[in-house]
């Protein structure tokens, strides 16, 4: 009796944590915004490589699967990016692309998504973009994985095969399918952290998730293999990098990354031209690694385990950025260099807080979106002698 009576207790018990739990979610749901918390679930498309699941437009994104309220019918500007312009750990309202918004008075709808590469820009520029009569289409275009990204969808997707080069190629252009050697637990997590807003916010919410975070910078080297913190406090600097597979997405002696690039600035030759013939200004903004904007901090040092990856990879990123932008100018296509301006806030903690992921935080984005809206207002002031209107 006393064992049917505990495992009776043990019953009620675990129904009301578990329909606890339930209203913790719901209440959640209701107060805060999904997009602003959980990860994007992605299927099979054989055009973009990956599209959202369609349940997440119900309360998540917008019914196209982007990170907006909703699609309206047109808009100011569209702004077309990887994770970097999706905003990855951070709200929808401190994406670069929302923040920009706000500061030129111009309504921006955003269409970045983690994962997509030169190769998606031009589709959606095409296929969607248009189709919200903007003035102004801005592409973010990421150094660290771009590249990488126009060879494998080029070469892994039928569609993209009138851009390939004569020597026969294959390649896996599947990025969001979690390996299949994941342990279970870690799979949960990846399924909590894309169904769960309660799981998010208690594990990487703004008080644990930050004191975990700064943890994790200042422990990166023995969490993390390959793994580097920079600490300086009288800079206000704490940040930590993992560039081993940068290195490989900008290694200049590769054929891949190389064709990549080959593929990059033939698709951004061809959105320029559509978007003129459109009547659309097209401008390009370059995002750079991490690493490149505190290179004056990170090259050259003997005592870091990790320096000859990190001097490898910027001085193989300093010669993308001026092939990238020797093409850009001698296209004529409108362009934007972000690392100034983040190199100038480098103290601001710019990057998420943590030792995993290298994408800007809110004040990372922010900046970003103060170099964009600079250059437009160049932009509109060398075409029409005026300032625009609004706040800059």
């Amino acid at each position: 009796m006393k064992l049917r009576a505990v495992l009776a207790n043990a019953a009620v018990i675990g129904v009301a944590l578990l329909v606890g739990l339930a209203l913790c979610e719901l209440g959640a749901r209701v107060f805060l915004r999904a997009s602003d918390f959980l990860g994007v679930e992605m299927v099979r498309d054989d055009i973009l490589g990956g599209v959202p699941v369609r349940s997440a437009s119900g309360g998540r994104f917008d019914e196209w699967g982007f990170r907006n309220p909703a699609v309206p019918e047109s808009v100011d500007i569209v702004a077309i990016g990887d994770s970097h312009t999706f905003g990855n750990t951070a709200t929808m309202d401190d994406s670069w692309p929302y923040v920009l918004s706000r500061q030129s008075g111009q309504s921006v709808y955003n269409m970045g998504m983690g994962g997509y590469g030169p190769n998606q820009y031009a589709h959606l520029l095409s296929s969607r973009a248009l189709g919200l009569k903007p003035k102004t289409i801005i592409v973010g275009l990421y150094m660290g994985d771009d590249f990488e990204n126009a060879y494998l969808i080029t070469y892994g997707l039928e569609h993209w095969r009138r851009l390939r080069g004569p020597a026969p190629r294959s390649a896996d252009f599947d990025i969001w399918t979690s390996p299949p050697a994941l342990s279970w637990h870690k799979r949960l997590r990846v399924w909590l952290s894309r169904n769960s807003l309660l799981y998010q916010l208690v594990f990487h919410g703004p008080l644990l998730g930050s004191v975990k975070g700064e943890v994790q910078i200042r422990n990166a080297a023995a969490l993390h293999d390959g793994a580097v913190t920079l600490d300086l406090t009288d800079k206000n600097i704490l940040e930590a990098f993992l560039p081993r597979n940068l290195l490989k997405n900008l290694d200049q002696n590769s054929e891949p990354v190389r064709e990549g690039m080959r593929i990059t600035y033939q698709l951004l030759g061809e959105m320029n031209q559509i978007a003129r013939e459109a009547g659309v200004r097209f401008l390009v903004a370059v995002i750079p690694t991490k690493e490149m904007v505190f290179a004056e901090y990170l090259e050259h040092d003997e005592f870091n385990p990790e320096g000859a990856v990190i001097d490898r990879l910027l001085a193989n990123e300093r010669i993308a950025r001026e092939r990238t932008f020797g093409f850009l100018q001698s296209a004529g296509i409108d362009h934007v260099d972000t690392l100034p301006a983040l190199r100038n806030n480098a103290g601001q903690r710019l990057y998420a807080r943590t030792s995993t992921d290298m994408h800007p935080g809110p004040n990372g984005y922010r900046v970003i979106a103060g170099a964009i809206g600079n250059a437009l207002t160049r932009l509109h002031t060398t075409a029409n002698g005026t300032r625009p209107q609004g706040p800059n």
